[in-house]
């Protein structure tokens, strides 16, 4: 996974609440290969058909909501098309679970703000935004505003590490314990035949 610093882009403006894995891709087209493609695609697609969103425009790389994002089914494909379009970080006051912990393992930084500070920044004309994981802040013109994000989630994604990556980067720990617990516990160490 790409490590995630900083970054300046274009900001999509979604001034929709409750946006749920369905909305973000449709189950339809989830038939389809990801592959060559990707689902970045579909993203979307019926909320902006409706006329309820914005279609995305390449460039757009961080995007803002309102509360409740991504909620829904448990559908990593929601993520997929977010990341496939290019999206590295998703702005709202709330996220499903699920879909936060998905954004997280496919490199997007599932920033969370106040109500208020997400209506500030969907009140903003058109302008460059910057997301910082490591000041934990987002600028939009004048505006700063912090966001929150699960401590073990930022490490990663400031590393780029997967689950696997995180467990490893604890190695020498791990190494410890065992050696410890082998020493006081030497009945309850697996047997190596």
């Amino acid at each position: 996974m790409t490590p995630f610093t900083r970054e300046s882009a274009a900001l999509m403006r979604l001034p929709v609440a409750n946006v749920d894995t369905d909305q973000l891709i449709p189950a339809r087209f989830m038939k389809e290969p990801r592959r060559p493609e990707g689902y970045g695609r579909f993203l979307l697609r019926d909320l902006v058909a409706e006329g309820t969103a914005p279609a995305p425009a390449p460039g757009q790389t961080i995007l803002v909501a309102r509360r409740n994002f991504g909620c829904g089914s448990s559908r990593e494909a929601a993520v997929y098309a977010l990341a496939d379009f290019g999206f590295r970080a998703v702005i709202a006051p709330s996220f499903g679970d699920i879909f936060a912990s998905n954004c997280v393992k496919n490199g997007v930084v599932p920033a969370t703000v106040s109500e208020e500070d997400a209506e500030r920044l969907l009140g903003i004309e058109a302008l460059p935004a910057t997301v910082d994981l490591e000041a934990q802040t987002i600028a939009c013109g004048n505006v700063v505003v912090p966001f929150r994000i699960d401590p073990v989630w930022r490490t990663q994604l400031l590393n780029g590490w997967d689950d696997i990556d995180l467990t490893l980067a604890e190695a020498d720990s791990i190494a410890a314990f065992t050696a410890r617990d082998v020493a006081e516990r030497p009945w309850a160490a697996p047997r190596r035949d």
